[in-house]
């Protein structure tokens, strides 16, 4: 890979802006100054430094935030905060987009990443990804609910959504509690899906994406890098995610 492109895409400004470190001579590779910006190195193998500070090249990041409400899953907004916004320059440079996305009032695990190939198979519809989700109900949640949407329960616009497995934690006259697990990615679909059963969601929150759990660790608005086990746990599905939890 060209040495201009390397530094430029882990933050060290535009090719004309990198163009100009080589010309300064602050810029080595194995100890020896680079001036070229067309020469070619191994990022994995080569020592690359840059005012004699050692860089860590990667191509690809992987993020998991547990995003706060009042936040916008999107890349740029002009009046909303973003989810862009809560990370640090230095993992801002590799321009990670959300995968999906998070009502504003809604809380939970957001993944984040520049890995567009992972991205898309996640996002795809025909690979079934289960995502969890943990809420409160204002009413009582019943059996009759539950079976309700392991049938599939019909939206507003009269969609009739896949089965979804609905676990009843607390049920109460004033308020529920619940997980639901839904293979699907529709529009406000988890609060249609309780509106369609005469009920309102007042919290919302996602604990799970295919293997992937929030770490609970994390604060609201906190975010850190996924392992490689969860990397390649993401990677290694294959073909279809596993149901989960009884969906098919």
């Amino acid at each position: 890979m060209r040495i201009d492109k390397i530094l430029a895409n882990i933050g060290y400004g535009s090719r004309k802006e990198v163009k100009k470190l080589l010309k300064d001579r602050v810029v080595e590779v194995n100890g020896e100054t680079i001036t070229d910006a067309k020469i070619h190195v191994n990022p994995e193998k080569d020592e690359i430094t840059v005012y004699g500070e050692k860089i860590e090249y990667k191509e690809y990041i992987y993020l998991m935030m547990n995003k706060p409400a009042g936040v916008i899953s999107a890349t740029e907004d002009l009046r909303e905060e973003t989810v862009l916004d809560l990370l640090e320059l230095e993992d801002a440079v590799y321009q990670p987009f959300p995968v999906g996305r998070l009502d504003k009032d809604t809380v939970g695990l957001l993944l984040l990443t520049n890995d567009g190939a992972l991205a898309h198979r996640l996002l795809s519809p025909k690979k079934h990804v289960p995502k969890t989700y943990y809420a409160l109900i204002d009413g009582t949640v019943t059996e009759e609910d539950k079976s309700a949407f392991q049938e599939g329960v019909t939206l507003d616009d009269g969609y009739k959504t896949k089965p979804a497995y609905l676990t009843i934690l607390r049920s109460g006259e004033i308020r529920s509690e619940i997980e639901l697990t839904i293979t699907e990615g529709k529009f406000h679909q988890v609060k249609r899906m309780f509106e369609a059963v005469g009920k309102k969601v007042v919290y919302l929150k996602r604990i799970s994406m295919g293997p992937i759990e929030l770490d609970n660790r994390l604060e609201e608005g906190e975010y850190r890098e996924l392992t490689d086990k969860e990397v390649s746990m993401l990677k290694e599905g294959g073909g279809d995610f596993p149901a989960s939890k009884g969906v098919e």
